[in-house]
């Protein structure tokens, strides 16, 4: 045999045992992350379950797989089957790698199938793209709610006061139930409007919120400007009296820091 051929053939060989020795290596680094905790199996999503998208048409689609996860790993409600989920639709993106959730699927034509918790109702505001956290705020997100406000007050005797351009939380943790499409709107006089400079990219975004937590989200939506804090399960908020400038520029009011 050719020298040639004969280095060729050893080449194809050590390039198969280093693919070996990979393969073997990850399923140690598996076993060892695994060892000593219960498996249980979870149906994941591997590739986008669209809105609206029925559950027999995503299964035909390849776009659910089973999964062998630690038990710790899985997400309270996941699933193992789609038995339950004959006949429903997604009432929300569900992305690949996703956990199949019961509470993610409904009727056709149900309540335009959003996934309201008991006890609560959904209401809409619309953002801009920074106000959202720069679009990361998706389906199933919790957010804390903050107002920033220009306000006046009334005084019985009819006279207006200006008060203290302040900002505060309204709402501490609120889950978001539905995000819509993202629209170009152009702000300011007609000239920007035509060139284009002032237009904005805003999103709704639906919550589930109770009717305290509505009034003020709406009523703040109304008359003030609103933003999305992004939460994590480790995320402490408080409601607290807000921040004006004085607290931000004490000197400009004549108070040492």
């Amino acid at each position: 045999m050719p020298r040639r051929n004969v280095l060729l053939v050893a080449a194809v060989l050590v390039a198969a045992l280093g693919t070996l020795l990979i393969v073997m290596y990850v399923r140690g680094i598996d076993a060892r992350a695994t060892q000593g905790q219960e498996l249980v199996e979870v149906l994941v999503a591997d590739e986008v379950v669209e809105v609206n998208e029925s559950v027999a048409d995503a299964q035909a689609g390849g776009k659910f797989v089973t999964k062998r996860i630690p038990s710790a790993a899985r997400v309270e409600g996941a699933l193992s089957s789609l038995k339950s989920l004959e006949g429903k639709v997604a009432t929300g993106l569900i992305y690949p790698g996703e956990q199949i959730l019961a509470q993610n699927f409904g009727q056709p034509g149900s309540g335009g199938l959003l996934p309201i918790p008991s006890g609560k109702m959904a209401i809409s505001v619309e953002l801009s793209d920074p106000a959202r956290v720069a679009g990361f705020v998706d389906n199933g997100s919790e957010v804390a709610i903050f107002a920033s406000a220009d306000p006046r007050l009334v005084t019985p005797e009819g006279d207006e006061r200006q008060l203290s351009t302040s900002t505060r939380v309204i709402a501490t943790r609120v889950l978001v139930i539905g995000v819509g499409d993202t629209t170009v709107t152009s702000e300011g006089d007609a000239a920007d409007q035509e060139s284009g400079d002032s237009a904005i990219p805003r999103t709704i975004l639906t919550l589930a919120v109770t009717q305290a937590e509505a009034e003020k989200i709406l009523f703040a939506a109304r008359n003030s400007e609103i933003a999305f804090g992004l939460l994590t399960d480790d995320s402490s908020v408080q409601d607290t009296r807000g921040v004006t400038a004085r607290d931000l520029f004490p000197e400009l009011f004549g108070v040492r820091p």
